[in-house]
C-alpha cells in the first residue's frame, strides 16, 4: 500500500488524478447531463482538489503505520 501512496503523491500520480477529475466533470456535464451528470461532475472535483492539495485519498484512509513506513 505504501508504494501506491508514494506513486499517487508523486508528480505523475497527481497529474493522473487531475486528468481523471477533468474527465469525470466532462463526462458528467457533456454525456450524462441532468442531475446524475451534476453529481458526477461534483464528484470529479474530489480528485482535482486532492491533486492540488498533494495527498491521495488512500493516504487519508490508510492506517498510520502504513503511512510511516
Amino acid at each position: 500500500m505504501t508504494s501506491i501512496i508514494g506513486f499517487m503523491n508523486a508528480a505523475i500520480g497527481r497529474a493522473v488524478r487531475f486528468v481523471l477529475g477533468v474527465a469525470l466533470i466532462a463526462y458528467g456535464l457533456l454525456v450524462l447531463g441532468g442531475t446524475a451528470g451534476s453529481v458526477v461532475a461534483i464528484v470529479g472535483l474530489l480528485p482535482i482538489g486532492l491533486a492540488l492539495w498533494g495527498h491521495c485519498l488512500l493516504e487519508l484512509v490508510a492506517p498510520r503505520a502504513a503511512r510511516a513506513a
